[in-house]
């Protein structure tokens, strides 16, 4: 696989993570470093892979809560209500925590349910999902 298609994948996989799509980006950006590739370049594509797919979740907040009854409803009640509850707690800010792997997902689509200005929406998901892949970054050069 050559560069420009490892790190497409690497944008793929990172976007399908943040999404409600099951995938771990982390074990592809460790694979990637291990095969020597670009650790800035490999930060830039999963960064913003993570942080567009967050964008997908802030869509459905914002135009298909009117289904939450539903079935196939991606979220169910309780997880939607303790998230709602985390954001009106802490507000906007609560969005630098996006990259958690338990409610991260939730809190997006909450800010979208919450109509959080998409502008400051993706400024404040970029800032915690880059320092998230940047400390792992870090965390593999040290023991890599």
């Amino acid at each position: 696989m050559d560069a420009i298609e490892a790190y497409v994948s690497l944008f793929l996989t990172a976007f399908l993570a943040a999404t409600l799509v099951p995938a771990y980006s982390e074990i592809v950006l460790a694979g990637m470093v291990a095969a020597g590739h670009d650790p800035l370049a490999l930060w830039l594509w999963a960064s913003a892979g993570n942080t567009l797919g967050s964008a997908v979740n802030w869509v459905l907040g914002r135009y298909l809560l009117q289904f939450q009854d539903r079935r196939w409803f991606p979220f169910r009640a309780d997880n939607l209500g303790r998230s709602q509850r985390w954001f009106q707690r802490y507000g906007v800010w609560s969005l630098l925590l996006a990259w958690m792997p338990v409610g991260g997902d939730a809190l997006t689509f909450i800010a979208g349910m919450m109509r959080v200005r998409f502008d400051l929406f993706i400024l404040l998901t970029a800032i915690g999902k880059a320092t998230r892949y940047a400390m792992l970054l870090g965390l593999l050069e040290l023991f890599g």
